[in-house]
């Protein structure tokens, strides 16, 4: 842009794991967000969000590079990001901005472009390239660990063993009892203070764009006073589930692979057994804590709205605010994320652009996407468009205008190949290559086509919004079946790789439009 003070700053907000329908601004009977409320108040609210993948890495590809998993081809946690792929850092950064990071992206570099020994190939919690890491939060929590420190905590048990309740527990059960912090010694507290530290830093000459990912209410499942007794286990929507875990794994072999992994001591550090064995008592537990997660979040957001307002930049910042997939929380006997359920991929969307009033406190129930936050950036600080995205700026509804054609459904994809251990591919008998499924989700119906010559699942919605009965071979279903079939051929078609598809070289030159690629 000719005038850089012209610029929006952007403030863009991943909550990791956070359920699209845990927000008391969408209606949910029991969690409370009232600082998620307020920026809703002034924002535009997507009540149809959805993950492009699960878990972190492929999902956070999505969301960076806007492009689909078949195209960005990150699979799982540990798969590299092609470094020939754009994403929202690069391109801030080539509008003028220095994107700087709070937390972590959980990019797993290209090897094609580091030294065998670079340590960086060790693990999955690289950094987006692109960013200016201030305050970086990978897994081990170690910055954190020494902040606390500092503060005369007793950090010797490390993460994640640092999140276990202070009193100690039963060996299976569940208990709210709190962690060694306190409410002001998050790892969101943390963050949340090293923005506003920085905040204080910056020129009001020089926009700026800043990403801070929370990780909570990703687990370990804990959470501090007054957070921890917020929520009575006995409130709460029921569980979306079969009768038992075992009608859940009969239902398809994806399933019963899955319940068998899921393992209490990921979500609940020090507890042995499997997931789906746990009562239904303890399912509760988890959940009410869960929703203190929430809370304690949304109170360290609020400390970031009042760090902008008295910062006076309040009126000048893009704020988007969203997660990178949801989390399961009991529904069908599971934890985490994965595999096809909506529980695992409605995620929370709010965006407040402060030049743009008229639709605040409006709702959008169209279906959106995690690849929309790329070239709605792109829009909303004047950057030029990239045709060759999946995403499609939500500019127009924060506007208040309806685009004259919008997708009239949500996809994702979800890839459960275990390259390193082969796992999956042993277990099923297949390859790499067909460990996949892909999910299309309208208002009445949902299409799950697996890979590998697994069976295909589908609900009506209409009649099963739990996601319990597969009608796929139900004859009287058998022409949904086909349309949807034909339905996800057509969106992988229209979405294979562009970069270089809507370019024609002729007689006088390139026509149409290629993509320049990293950071253009």
């Amino acid at each position: 842009m000719d005038n850089p003070t012209s610029r929006p700053n952007v403030l863009l907000i991943t909550c990791d794991q956070w359920r699209g329908d845990c927000l008391s601004a969408a209606g949910h009977p029991v969690v409370k967000t009232p600082n998620v409320d307020a920026l809703a108040a002034e924002g535009v609210l997507f009540r149809r969000h959805y993950g492009g993948a699960a878990p972190c890495s492929p999902a956070r590809a999505c969301l960076y590079t806007g492009l689909y998993q078949m195209n960005n081809r990150v699979c799982r946690n540990g798969t590299p990001l092609d470094a020939r792929h754009g994403n929202i850092a690069l391109s801030a950064r080539a509008a003028g901005y220095d994107p700087t990071l709070f937390g972590y992206t959980d990019v797993s570099l290209d090897p094609r472009q580091l030294a065998a020994e670079d340590p960086r190939l060790r693990s999955y919690e690289g950094v987006l390239p692109g960013f200016t890491v201030r305050q970086s939060l990978p897994e081990h929590q170690k910055q954190w660990l020494s902040w606390l420190r500092a503060q005369g905590i007793d950090a010797g048990a490390g993460s994640p063993d640092i999140h276990r309740p202070v009193s100690g527990q039963a060996e299976r059960d569940v208990t709210n009892a709190p962690p060694i912090y306190a409410k002001d010694q998050t790892p969101t507290a943390f963050l949340a203070g090293e923005f506003i530290r920085w905040l204080g830093e910056q020129e009001k000459s020089a926009p700026w764009f800043a990403h801070i990912s929370f990780i909570s209410p990703h687990p370990p499942f804990i959470v501090p006073e007054p957070y921890n007794t917020m929520y009575d286990p006995a409130e709460g929507p029921a569980f979306k589930r079969a009768a038992n875990w075992q009608a859940e794994a009969r239902s398809h072999p994806y399933l019963a692979y899955d319940l068998a992994r899921q393992k209490r001591t990921k979500f609940v550090p020090g507890i042995e057994g499997k997931v789906p064995d746990w009562s239904e008592e303890n399912f509760r537990r988890i959940r009410a804590i869960y929703y203190g997660m929430i809370s304690e979040v949304d109170a360290q957001l609020g400390r970031v709205w009042r760090g902008l307002q008295q910062a006076g930049a309040w009126d000048d910042t893009v704020i988007v605010l969203t997660s990178d997939h949801a989390e399961m929380m009991g529904d069908h006997f599971m934890l985490g994320k994965g595999g096809f359920f909506d529980a695992s991929y409605h995620i929370p969307l709010i965006i407040r652009d402060p030049g743009r009033r008229a639709t605040a406190g409006s709702s959008v129930d169209h279906f959106t996407e995690a690849v929309d936050i790329f070239p709605t950036l792109l829009d909303l600080i004047g950057a030029a468009p990239q045709r060759h995205l999946d995403g499609r700026s939500l500019a127009p509804w924060i506007d208040g205008k309806q685009p004259q054609t919008w997708r009239d459904a949500a996809h994702w994809e979800f890839d459960f190949r275990t390259i390193a251990g082969g796992e999956a591919e042993r277990h099923f008998g297949i390859g790499s290559q067909q460990c996949n499924l892909a999910a299309i989700r309208t208002g009445d119906f949902k299409y799950v086509h697996f890979g590998g010559g697994l069976p295909p699942l589908l609900f009506d919605l209409s009649k099963d919004p739990g996601e319990l009965n597969n009608v796929a071979d139900d004859p009287a279903y058998l022409p949904v079946r086909l349309e949807f079939a034909e339905k996800m051929l057509a969106w992988r078609a229209a979405h294979l790789d562009q970069s270089l598809a809507l370019a024609e070289l002729t007689d006088d030159g390139v026509a149409g439009y290629v993509s320049r690629g990293v950071g253009e």
